[in-house]
């Protein structure tokens, strides 16, 4: 069992015949985004993209800057084969456009008792691991492993691209998640297999990856364990920006249009229908269907701000949760590193009280928990020759709950993780950085229009899932959808890419 192979994707469906001269527009270049114009594309519907930024990504934009590239993220890429049915679509290859790499280990975890561990797909390596914390966990965790299977084959493989309408279909599926304990919280879970509390850490900080606390995000996300398991984890050479380009080549190479540098402004609507887009520019065009990449609350309370149901559904999501933000110190720095693997996380001295901090009381802690990006140790390219690029990133309270100034607060936090890592980490770090810089909450919120600054939309928590959460087609505007993480499944490049499946299903069968 290890990260080197992937499993060759599935057959594509073929998609739904669609008359001539179908066209659609797709809000937002994002990894949802693309995917879903890459499949309308694909169908023979003429698609155009429209960016608001000057660079494709959404939050997986990135920065150039003396010589380092800086990926804002994300930097873990799972179920390749979801990105490689895009191009088997139309019977091309990923391998055309995107070179990807295996990342071993996955991630190591490091406590401030000096404890580390490494998380892979080796069985027997990833045994021994479990075994120098707690040797009894090693049959728990194969127990949890079976019980990660299950919820992957409920919650992805069956219910991860299929569409959530209206509530008979949540009551359909409701028997499978109620056997699966979905009320239940992934730390729950973890804990009622294995004993030694880092290692029910280890197995349960994975839903902060799509912005869930795991005290709280159904039981349900265990599936992310699976999907790393089976497909492993990658890396695009060059970084993530990559991927994007390369979905960027393949949509042109079929014929679709990426129009950047100039965000809508208006959706316009002629009664139940979504009628035409309109540009910052002045540029306006009518399709027959148009989905939303933005974030969720922007493209209702904004973008549908002349329409009725724009301000009806705004005021509906207001009273829903949604999930932290980030702030991450991007540096690049004298000198290799290949002790520091690609990804690491670096635990607190706490947990389940700094989850609380960030999620419920709206605080920003003074100690935290780190996730170290380190790119240059599996690919040189990100980095001038002797040097390296990392990324340090914390999660933090969303604007809403957290009332800081960030001008002000921000060069302050970066130091403190700066320092954390020095102390823990890289010996006379700030003497050697090169260049570095922040991202901040309001950073999310001005770029990316991030409603309080989120970082991944709606808390994946089970009364925000499926059908509570954003729909892939809207309930009241027949021809306008959804994709990316404020959808059905979530947030992560495998959640987005599967929205983009199941709202493409949609729209085909809405335009054949």
């Amino acid at each position: 069992m290890t990260a080197q192979t992937s499993p060759a994707p599935q057959a594509a469906q073929t998609p739904a015949p669609v008359p001539p001269g179908r066209t659609a527009c797709v809000i937002g270049a994002g990894f949802g985004g693309l995917a879903l114009a890459i499949r309308l594309q694909s169908a023979g519907i003429a698609t155009t993209v429209v960016e608001g930024r000057d660079k494709p990504g959404g939050r997986a934009y990135h920065w150039q800057k003396d010589g380092f590239t800086f990926d804002a993220g994300p930097t873990v890429i799972t179920d390749p084969n979801c990105l490689k049915e895009l191009w088997a679509l139309s019977g091309h290859d990923i391998s055309e456009d995107v070179d990807l790499m295996p990342v071993m280990p996955f991630y190591r975890l490091a406590w401030p008792d000096g404890t580390q561990f490494d998380y892979s797909n080796d069985e027997e390596q990833l045994f021994r691991e479990i075994a120098q914390l707690n040797p009894a966990d090693v049959a728990g965790y194969q127990r949890f492993l079976e019980y990660s299977e299950a919820v992957y084959q409920e919650g992805y493989v069956k219910l991860g691209h299929v569409p959530f309408l209206d509530f008979k279909s949540m009551i359909k599926a409701a028997p499978a998640l109620a056997k699966q304990q979905a009320w239940r919280s992934v730390y729950s879970v973890v804990s009622s297999y294995v004993d030694n509390e880092k290692l029910r850490e280890a197995l349960s900080f994975h839903t902060l990856l799509v912005g869930g606390n795991p005290m709280k995000t159904s039981s349900i996300y265990a599936l992310i364990h699976k999907l790393e398991i089976d497909g492993g984890v990658w890396w695009a050479k060059g970084g993530t920006n990559r991927l994007i380009a390369g979905m960027v080549t393949h949509l042109e190479r079929l014929g679709g249009t990426v129009r950047l540098n100039d965000p809508v402004v208006q959706i316009h609507t002629l009664g139940k229908q979504v009628t035409e887009v309109e540009t910052r520019s002045g540029w306006k065009q009518r399709f027959d269907a148009i989905a939303s990449n933005a974030d969720i609350m922007h493209s209702y309370k904004d973008l549908l701000a002349g329409a009725k149901r724009g301000a009806d559904y705004a005021k509906r999501l207001s009273r829903k949760s949604f999930s932290p933000s980030l702030f991450v110190v991007h540096f690049g720095i004298e000198g290799s590193w290949p002790g520091i693997p690609h990804h690491m996380i670096l635990f607190g001295p706490r947990y389940k009280g700094l989850l609380e901090d960030i999620y419920d009381h709206g605080v920003l802690p003074q100690d935290f928990s780190i996730y170290l990006h380190h790119p240059t140790v599996t690919d040189p390219s990100m980095a001038p020759e002797g040097m390296s690029t990392f990324y340090a990133l914390v999660p933090v309270a969303h604007m809403g709950k957290l009332a800081v100034d960030w001008e002000e607060m921000g060069p302050m936090l970066e130091k403190s993780i700066l320092d954390e890592l020095e102390r823990r980490l890289i010996p006379g770090l700030h003497d050697r950085i090169v260049t570095k810089f922040h991202y901040a909450p309001s950073d999310f919120a001005t770029d990316l229009n991030a409603h309080m600054g989120s970082a991944f939309s709606l808390e994946p928590v089970l009364t925000q899932s499926a059908y509570f959460r954003g729909h892939n087609r809207d309930d009241v505007l027949d021809n306008f959808y959804l994709v990316g993480a404020g959808t059905h499944p979530g947030a992560g490049i495998p959640g987005v890419v599967g929205s983009a499946k199941a709202t493409a299903g949609l729209m085909l069968e809405d335009l054949a």
